[in-house]
């Protein structure tokens, strides 16, 4: 690979081209079927509690029958992979803690299937499985969490039986966690086994309260709209990250802001991505904070307007209102809808090139031009690189200049008067995330 390339005119810049959805993506997006996610909230709902305090061991109702089904039928799916896709459960004694009594095994569902040409590559989706009701330590009384999250659960669940019989270039994870309700568990354990063995994961999604686009209030139903929570400054920067950003700017550009742009850009033609410029709702959080925690890229799908009589509640008729998460309250087509979102995001993800790694900008020298460095991929179809930019008041990027396969570029642009970035592209004319730089040392 040639190591620079110097490239003195502003001029060559192009007009930014978003990543394309993955050729080939409508005719599996066909594949979602409404009938089998209804089929699959029903299931869940019918253990009658899905708390994580709740039985382990009785086969028809509470956690541990829930985990054991979807445990068999993921089992199920993977008998079409040819052995590519493998299902665990993955326990751990969660000890004494605020929402916790008494130390509880906490098991995770987790199905992955390898890549196959870049298999250390991953890219993970979430829903939880349990559940709970008005009082969160209650782990008797009936919580049927049809729609949180039982529908997060169907979305996860209706993927892995779509993908399973397919090859993709890097490796998925689908994970049907616990816990969450208790304080995200499952999924901060799942994360941490990630981290310690260093696992590439470049992108996480956590699908919670994904059941219905409807407006239930009085407000227009929007049965075709999903919302993306992405943060800007990473949850796990550091100190000394801050101090650097604070003096760079780039508050707008951590690596789940750029994966918020890639998910818009490769929408269904048929729903809309709301992207909110949020870690997650007002105060409130979901099973991608474990993976933020861990400096991964990850981010949270959920309904563009929630209906809280439905959401951590008794089921009950107070007032001639029904209160309770049940399974009337979903609409099938909706969440068949968002799985669709899920699959032509982490689809087009893991058939592109990975994200460029160690982006920085050269500050050994003040000069008026801008120098970018970055590791050369190994990926066996790479083309090439991008470098990207914007006005540092844009909120998405505007321009591209092809650099081809180097590692260096040098552009005729002052890096304090623009944001930039660097993404790559393959043969196919794939393109990854985009990488905003840091300054180099």
């Amino acid at each position: 690979m040639p190591k620079r390339r110097t490239l003195l005119a502003a001029g060559a810049f192009l007009p930014f081209a978003d990543a394309r959805p993955d050729a080939g993506l409508a005719g599996i997006q066909r594949e979602i079927d409404p009938a089998r996610i209804e089929a699959i909230v029903r299931k869940l709902v019918s253990f009658g509690t899905r708390h994580t305090l709740s039985v382990q061991d009785d086969p028809a109702r509470g956690i541990g029958a829930a985990r054991d089904w979807i445990f068999a039928e993921l089992q199920r799916y993977a008998a079409a992979s040819q052995g590519r896709m493998t299902v665990e459960l993955q326990s751990f004694v969660q000890p004494v803690s605020p929402r916790v009594p008494v130390p509880t095994r906490i098991t995770n569902v987790i199905a992955t299937l390898t890549g196959r040409t870049t298999p250390e590559r991953v890219y993970v989706v979430t829903g939880h499985y349990d559940s709970r009701v008005s009082d969160v330590m209650d782990a008797v009384k009936d919580a049927p969490g049809a729609d949180d999250d039982a529908s997060g659960v169907a979305v996860i669940m209706e993927l892995a039986r779509v993908l399973a019989g397919r090859q993709p270039e890097s490796t998925l994870v689908f994970a049907a966690v616990a816990g969450e309700e208790q304080g995200l568990y499952g999924s901060d354990h799942m994360a941490q086994v990630y981290k310690d063995a260093g696992t590439d994961i470049q992108a996480m999604f956590s699908n919670d309260i994904v059941g219905t686009g409807s407006g239930h209030d009085g407000t227009r139903d929007e049965p075709r709209t999903v919302r993306l929570f992405v943060e800007g400054v990473p949850t796990a920067e550091t100190a000394a990250e801050a101090t650097v950003r604070k003096s760079v700017g780039g508050e707008n550009d951590g690596p789940s802001r750029q994966l918020g742009r890639f998910v818009k850009s490769v929408e269904p033609a048929d729903m809309k991505v709301r992207v909110i410029w949020r870690r997650d709702r007002y105060l409130r959080g979901s099973d991608h904070i474990s993976f933020l925690l861990r400096g991964y890229p990850a981010a949270r799908f959920t309904e563009p307007r929630e209906n809280f009589n439905h959401e951590h509640q008794d089921v009950r008729v107070e007032n001639g209102v029904q209160y309770g998460d049940l399974p009337r309250f979903c609409d099938w087509a909706y969440i068949a809808r968002v799985a669709k979102v899920n699959l032509a995001a982490l689809w087009s993800l893991a058939q592109a090139p990975g994200t460029p790694k160690g982006v920085v900008i050269d500050t050994t020298r003040l000069t008026n031009d801008t120098t970018l460095r970055w590791q050369p991929s190994t990926e066996p179809d790479l083309a090439g690189y991008e470098v990207v930019w914007r006005e540092t008041t844009a909120p998405d990027w505007q321009h591209t200049l092809p650099v081809g396969k180097v590692d260096t570029a040098t552009v005729d642009l002052s890096k304090d008067n623009v944001f930039f970035g660097v993404r790559a592209v393959d043969s196919t004319g794939r393109r990854s995330p985009v990488a905003a730089p840091k300054p180099s040392s």
